[in-house]
């Protein structure tokens, strides 16, 4: 035995300093290192460059909602893989791993509360689960989102986030866009404002549908919104695309959307709006 080995052997053996995993997150707008607990606290927008990061329905109805005036409405039941779906993984194995990752039956959920003490029924889009794409139980939870907002005689706000149809279900999920455009029709017959949110990403047949038909359109800043790429748009038309185009100030400044609003500030905007609407509506009932 060395001495060297002798020496090393009679030291106390001091375990190696652990660092939680998550202690830090890198912001994908900037790419600085951000404490996460700060990250949580500023609600998941970088301090640094003022990001947006991409935030489920766990997170955005504690934001929302007045503290303890919320409870999720039960998920809809649907035929899961009507068209027994496969490419490189089974459809149904898709859905379980989305489950599990999320905690989420799927990517819609929806919440009835207040917003600093005005009613809301408000549903949130997950991109975590499956790109928040569209299919049987997303057009299900939004027209329950809709049918409780006219019972209980209030808006219904609905913050997107999605890729667009899911691909898996076909046909069935296109179907979910005119049977969307009926219920919102139902809201506005019952004289019920409906409020859009758009956050990143919004884009394809989600786009195309629910997501550009509010009575009043807010988008989070930076937000891509899109109802297709920007490849294929200049591959079509065979021209180069302003750099800022297909985010939440294009849009702005293009007359497509009503307000671009930040995050801290949203419930406050909210609560504002559908105080106006609401209010609209009593009197023209």
């Amino acid at each position: 035995m060395s001495w060297l080995t002798r020496v090393r052997n009679a030291l106390p053996f001091v375990p190696k300093a652990q660092t939680p995993e998550n202690l830090w997150y890198k912001c994908k707008g900037c790419g600085q290192m951000v404490f996460t607990k700060e990250l949580e606290d500023n609600l998941y927008v970088c301090p640094k460059c003022d990001h947006h990061e991409r935030i489920g329905p766990t997170h955005r109805f504690a934001y929302l909602f007045d503290e303890g005036s919320y409870s999720e409405l039960p998920t809809p039941r649907v035929t899961e893989d009507p068209l027994k779906f496969r490419d490189s993984k089974r459809y149904v194995d898709r859905l379980k791993a989305a489950r599990t990752s999320t905690g989420e039956q799927d990517a819609l959920i929806t919440a009835r509360g207040t917003i600093e003490g005005r009613k809301a029924i408000v549903g949130v889009q997950d991109f975590a689960f499956m790109g928040g794409s569209m299919g049987l139980a997303v057009g299900e939870a939004f027209v329950a989102g809709v049918e409780a907002a006219i019972a209980d005689n209030c808006p219904y706000v609905i913050f997107t986030a999605s890729g667009g149809a899911r691909m898996q279900e076909g046909i069935l999920s296109l179907m979910q866009m005119p049977r969307s455009t009926v219920a919102i029709q139902m809201l506005h017959d019952a004289g019920l404002p409906y409020i859009v949110v758009l956050t990143d990403p919004t884009s394809g047949g989600v786009m195309a549908a629910y997501a550009m038909l509010g009575d009043i359109q807010i988008a989070e800043p930076k937000a891509t919104l899109a109802f297709t790429g920007r490849r294929v748009i200049e591959n079509t038309i065979r021209e180069k695309l302003p750099e800022d185009f297909q985010t939440s100030e294009y849009y702005l400044e293009h007359g497509l959307i009503d307000m671009v609003v930040h995050r801290k500030e949203l419930k406050h905007r909210l609560a504002t709006v559908i105080g106006y609407l609401g209010d609209d509506a009593k009197r023209a009932a």
